[in-house]
């Protein structure tokens, strides 16, 4: 074991060679007895967080808290038809909203496609004397 491994059992485990895993206790008895001093010292720190891990307390909730947030909220229950027709009918109304969208753009596109010229334009291009050869030439 090096002091590396030894400071990463203590911040992890503990500063209770006790608590660490029964593989890695022999060799950190070693290293501590090498360098007791050293080892004295990470174990220390690693001993004020045990400590301060330990002092903490939750806060202390009243009784009747609980109950009082679940007071306020929502109450779940029967919404009866309305409940169901609610969102049904807004899909409803979404589709219908799209159907109608699709025949208006499709009658109008059809309708534009499919009209003739007035009549003034057909009158002013029938006035004109084209001849025409079937070669293409005027």
């Amino acid at each position: 074991m090096n002091a590396e491994r030894f400071e990463a059992l203590a911040e992890a485990f503990g500063g209770d060679v006790a608590r660490w895993p029964a593989a890695e206790r022999e060799a950190a008895a070693v290293l501590m007895a090498a360098r007791t001093d050293w080892a004295q010292s990470v174990l220390g720190r690693a001993g004020e967080v045990d400590t301060a891990l330990y002092a903490y307390a939750p806060p202390q909730t009243s009784v009747g808290l609980a109950d009082r947030i679940a007071a306020t909220g929502p109450r779940p229950g029967r919404r009866g038809w309305m409940g169901f027709l609610w969102p049904a009918g807004l899909g409803a109304g979404l589709a219908a909203a799209c159907a109608a969208g699709i025949f208006v753009g499709a009658h109008l596109s059809a309708a534009t496609v499919s009209a003739e010229p007035p009549e003034s334009v057909t009158m002013a291009v029938s006035d004109q004397d084209y001849d025409f050869d079937l070669d293409g030439e005027v």
